[in-house]
Formats: structure tokens, C-alpha cells, sequence
């Protein structure tokens, strides 16, 4: 991806995704994925809000796991793909990465 074409991404997504986030009623938090940890790895956000991880890895795939909720394991991602999830009740998330078992994170909704 050229340079220009990669600002104009990141202008997009700086602009466009709030939009489109307070049209739907809530807002986008994003965790960034890089180094084989979850940044920030706590989010506390509201009720409605959507998180969105995103995979700033190089080389490397990942997944957003909430495991201790009995869910499956979500799709892996790989590199300048992302993830995301509303969260529509209150509560704390604690999710991992399936691959990566050292990679944790919670998901603090109120």
C-alpha cells in the first residue's frame, strides 16, 4: 500500500467509523494488536458501544476469544484486518487470544 493511499485509510477510519458509530447509537473504542499484547488490554466503555480490535502485527494472525463465557473462538485475523464487537449489556469481558494464550484483556462495559 503507497504511503498516500495509507493516510488516506487512516483519515477514513478517523472520520468515517465515528460516524457511523453515533448514526447506530454508539461509539468505537479501539484496542490495537501488536507485539503479541492487546493495547490498551482494559477498555471500560458504555452500553451500545462497539469494540474493535485491530491486527498491527507484521506477520502474525490472532483472535478475540471470550472464552470464560463459553463462546467459540472467533475467526483469526491477520495483519491490518480487524475484529469487532457490541456490547449490549453491562458487565466485564475478559477475553483472550486463541492462539496466544499469554494475550489477555477485558472489556469493562457499564
Amino acid at each position: 500500500m503507497t504511503r498516500r493511499l495509507m493516510i488516506v485509510a487512516g483519515l477514513f477510519s478517523a472520520l468515517i467509523f465515528p460516524l457511523l458509530a453515533a448514526a447506530n447509537g454508539g461509539a468505537v473504542h479501539e484496542v490495537e494488536i501488536k507485539k503479541f499484547s492487546f493495547n490498551p488490554p482494559e477498555v471500560t466503555i458504555n452500553v451500545g458501544d462497539t469494540v474493535r480490535w485491530v491486527n498491527k502485527e507484521k506477520r502474525q494472525y490472532h483472535s478475540v476469544w471470550f472464552e470464560v463465557l463459553g463462546e467459540e473462538q472467533a475467526d483469526y485475523f491477520f495483519p491490518d484486518e480487524y475484529y469487532e464487537r457490541t456490547f449490549d449489556k453491562p458487565g466485564s469481558y475478559p477475553y483472550r487470544c486463541g492462539p496466544h494464550e499469554e494475550m489477555h484483556g477485558v472489556v469493562h462495559v457499564k
